[in-house]
């Protein structure tokens, strides 16, 4: 229950780097110290963390940015169909989907070639990664390669799902 807990109050407070919430803003207005910012991140658990499969930093949009007329990116319609399509190659696949997966499944229907293979175990070594979090890279870069309509998981999928752990940098 405690594991709960620290979740809701963690995801409540996700899009806060900082105790003030304004790190990296454009307004300049953090004054945190390195220590207390560090203090403030030491108070999710390494394990809990660990079970968090996508860990990444939105920064705050300049409002001259935000002001821009942006250029029409992809239609939802477009996204939502390729999501269908993934989420209907994963049952098809394996009867469920990629987040689903026990070690065994994912041994089974997320194999690398070497140079993924190597790509990982360089991960693993320099960011003192967990088998959780090694399992959990291995199903969200499975699910990338189902995203862009690829039967194997290459290179590129693997550095794009090790970089979706960044709090494990930190």
């Amino acid at each position: 229950m405690n594991d709960l807990r620290e979740i809701r109050a963690y995801c409540k407070k996700a899009t806060q780097l900082c105790p003030c919430g304004y790190l990296g803003h454009p307004s300049g207005k953090c004054h945190c110290t390195p220590d207390q910012i560090a203090r403030y991140r030491g108070r999710i658990s390494g394990p809990l963390l660990d079970r968090i499969d996508m860990q990444i930093e939105v920064p705050a949009v300049p409002q001259q940015e935000l002001m821009k007329q942006q250029a029409a990116g992809e239609k939802s319609s477009t996204i939502r169909q390729r999501v269908e399509k993934a989420y209907q190659l994963q049952l098809d696949r394996q009867g469920k989907t990629n987040s689903r997966l026990g070690v065994k499944e994912i041994d089974q229907h997320c194999a690398l070639d070497s140079a993924s293979e190597n790509l990982l175990t360089q991960a693993i070594s320099r960011l003192n990664l967990s088998a959780r979090a090694y399992h959990r890279i291995l199903k969200v870069a499975r699910t990338i390669a189902d995203l862009a309509g690829v039967k194997k998981i290459t290179n590129q999928h693997i550095a794009e799902a090790i970089q979706y752990r960044k709090l494990d940098k930190q």
